[in-house]
């Protein structure tokens, strides 16, 4: 088979199409013949030499993927040869087969073309886990999604909206926010030139937000603080802001409110399987009727993921960029 491999980290061009074993099935895994893969920002810290796959894990890159199932591994049960399905992974979407513990496998949506389907397991497993299993946003309360337009984002935004709670979203350009409005977003906060703060206040008659999903870490940290409402949730996802800031604990006191920051790959398989569990019993209903849909901006070749890591790093995109196999 063929496969993304990244002899020395750095740029895009480190990304190689190359021949590689052919990936196996074990004890509880199924064999994907990939269709499709997505770029997710963890891929592009791996390529840098930044993020290295967990133990275990295939040392190709790629967080999600969609296609067909071609063999089942020992002790496997409820899934056949020919099923098409969606996987969250630990690595190895970047190839024309991948072995996924079978607890980390999804059907394929009705409605949902198998290449689309790609852009689904990592963005709704996260945002399920974030918003829902640990900041519990219920109806009726104000999300705040910062990258509105991005992968997530915009998967967020559709949640939260099935569940009736207020989304308020930062986005940097017209284009991207005015998408953000057609998923459903109430609030649209340019970054680049209004303080999300205080539009987010504006917006809740001064209550701020109830939860908010941050995908900058450092560089928020203390607007996310004054931006949170009483007894609000805020869920750190990413550190693209950096790593290191400083938290007015006073501030978070006062509201008494909560910080979680979690990561998804690095995950005890345990976990990764009652997060994909939760998400078939809650999430699959609304796509398969149709309620919530994956955004996807584009498609490219696989062999050539250098195009997409590109395509991703210049944040010009909406949605997912995905990565086809033939």
């Amino acid at each position: 088979m063929y496969a993304i491999t990244i002899p020395e980290p750095g740029g895009p061009e480190a990304l190689v199409w190359s021949e590689v074993p052919d990936a196996v099935a074990g004890e509880g895994e199924v064999l994907v013949d990939v269709v499709a893969g997505a770029v997710n920002r963890a891929d592009i810290l791996q390529r840098q030499g930044f993020y290295d796959p967990p133990p275990g894990a295939s040392p190709y890159p790629g967080l999600e993927c969609s296609g067909r199932i071609a063999a089942l591994g020992p002790g496997v049960s409820g899934w056949a040869v020919g099923d098409e399905v969606c996987a969250l992974l630990g690595g190895g979407g970047y190839a024309e087969k991948v072995a996924v513990p079978a607890g980390q496998l999804l059907p394929v949506p009705k409605g949902i073309d198998v290449t689309r389907a790609a852009a689904l397991p990592e963005v709704v497993c996260t945002v399920w886990s974030n918003v829902f299993m640990v900041s519990h946003l219920r109806p009726g309360e104000t999300l705040l999604v910062h990258g509105g337009s991005s992968g997530i984002g915009t998967m967020a935004i559709q949640l939260a909206k099935a569940v009736g709670a207020k989304v308020a979203v930062t986005a940097g350009t017209r284009a991207k926010l005015d998408r953000c409005a057609e998923l459903g977003a109430d609030v649209l906060i340019n970054y680049r030139e209004q303080d999300f703060v205080e539009e987010v206040k504006k917006a809740t008659d001064g209550a701020g937000a109830d939860v908010i999903l941050d995908n900058m870490g450092a560089k928020y940290l203390d607007r996310n603080v004054r931006a949170l409402a009483v007894n609000g949730r805020l869920a750190i996802i990413g550190m693209q802001g950096g790593v290191k800031g400083e938290l007015n604990i006073a501030a978070l006191l006062n509201k008494r409110a909560a910080i979680s920051a979690t990561s998804l790959r690095a995950r005890p398989a345990a976990e990764k399987t009652a997060i994909v569990a939760a998400v078939r019993e809650h999430v699959w209903p609304l796509l398969d009727a149709g309620h919530i849909r994956p955004v996807v901006d584009r498609e490219l070749p696989m062999s050539d993921a250098a195009a997409a890591h590109r395509v991703v790093e210049e944040s010009g995109h909406i949605g997912k960029v995905l990565l086809v196999t033939s």
